[in-house]
Order: C-alpha cells, then sequence, then structure tokens
C-alpha cells in the first residue's frame, strides 16, 4: 500500500490529512481540475469527512484547490500568466530575504543553512524528489526567518503558498535540478561570508530560474 493511501492513526488528524492531500497535489496525483473524491479519501486516509473538510479549507485559503458551490473541491488550474506575476515578486522578497539574513543572522542560523544544504545535495544524489522538496522549503524558510524581518516574512508567506506547486516541479529535468542544487550550495556559501548583496542577487535569481523552468515545462507539455 502506498504511504499516501495508507490509513491514519495518530492524533492531529486535520493537520496529517492536510500534509497528505498537499503532497498528492504537488506529485500530481490530483491533476488540475480534478475533483476531490470526498468518500474514496476517507476510505483511503481511514478518517471522517470532519478532518477531510478542514483540510480541504486549508488548502483552498494556499490556493492548491477551489471550493466551488454545488460541485465541491476542485484542484486549481494555475496559468503562465498567473505565475509569470508571482514569481517576480517572490524572487524579490527572496532576495531581500538573502540580503538581510547575510546580515542579520547568528552563525548558528547560518550553519543550520548550510547542513540543510548538504542534505539537499544528499537528496538529490539519492533522486529523493519528496525528501529533496521538504529539505528545499526548509532552506528558503529559514532563510526567511534568518533575515529577522517579521514584516517580509509575512509578506512571503503570502505568495509562498500559490507557488508551492510550481516550484515542486520546477526541477523536472535533470539538467534543471542539477543547477538548483548548484544554486543553492552557492548561496549557503555567500550566507556564511556575509556577502549580502550577491548573496540577495543569487536567491533572487535562484527564484526568477525556477520560474523559466515552469514556464518551459508548461510550454513543451502544451
Amino acid at each position: 500500500m502506498s504511504l499516501l493511501t495508507q490509513p491514519i492513526g495518530r492524533p492531529a488528524l486535520a493537520v496529517e490529512v492536510t500534509d497528505r492531500l498537499r503532497q498528492m497535489i504537488l506529485e500530481g496525483a490530483l491533476v488540475p481540475g480534478e475533483k476531490i473524491q470526498e468518500k474514496l479519501l476517507t476510505e483511503q486516509f481511514g478518517v471522517s469527512r470532519t478532518p477531510l473538510r478542514e483540510a480541504l479549507k486549508v488548502l483552498a485559503a494556499e490556493g492548491l484547490l477551489e471550493l466551488i458551490p454545488n460541485r465541491g473541491a476542485v484542484i486549481s488550474r494555475q496559468t503562465a500568466e498567473e505565475l509569470a506575476e508571482i514569481f517576480p515578486v517572490l524572487a524579490a522578497l527572496e532576495g531581500l530575504a538573502g540580503e538581510e539574513a547575510a546580515r542579520n543572522a547568528s552563525d548558528a542560523d547560518l550553519a543550520e543553512i548550510a547542513a540543510l544544504t548538504v542534505e539537499l545535495r544528499r537528496s538529490f544524489d539519492e533522486s529523493d524528489r519528496p525528501h529533496y522538496f521538504a529539505t528545499n522549503q526548509a532552506i528558503h524558510n529559514r532563510i526567511i526567518a534568518a533575515s529577522r524581518n517579521a514584516t517580509l516574512g509575512r509578506s512571503h508567506a503570502l505568495l509562498a503558498y500559490r507557488a508551492q506547486r510550481a516550484r515542486y516541479q520546477a526541477n523536472l529535468t535533470p539538467q534543471r535540478w542539477a543547477a538548483a542544487v548548484a544554486e543553492h550550495e552557492r548561496i549557503a556559501d555567500l550566507l556564511v561570508r556575509r556577502e549580502a548583496d550577491e548573496a540577495g542577487a543569487q536567491m533572487k535569481q535562484h527564484i526568477l530560474n525556477k520560474l523559466k523552468a515552469v514556464l518551459s515545462g508548461a510550454a513543451a507539455q502544451a
């Protein structure tokens, strides 16, 4: 039985269901335009409809699905135009976070980011996409937190959820995936050396490179 369809027997069911369902969307097990089959998922997860519906509300707030009256929950579609609006703003925010992290982070913060980057390389070498994505998210979140800028953090959070599915799918080609790891290693090195301007520029370009990969992949599929 797949991990995604194993019954859930731990506390905090709504959180667990949300995480499981989010992963299914990110990995493409549920595709844009597809209607959520509530009965099927409750049977797969071994839960009632209450935690599932709580999860659907959370994922709707993240922009991963839409709650449509008289139809239920449907996996949302993202257009190239929408992504072309989101990613440059996200890139600007993450670029600023890179600058401020290089200036404001503690040595322990930067050591943790460096250690996570080593873990990122290991995930890539093992072709472990789920662990790679989780580690990648952790790195970006640590850099945002290390900037010590609460306003930046709140602004970033508003866009990060809207971009996460595209970010997960951005490293589809081996070439782009390898390049992304190298970019992260460069960023970690610049942060440790506290080269603020260059770290910010690299962070910004890293996100813009993801946008290019997403749009290129979408065009190829079309």
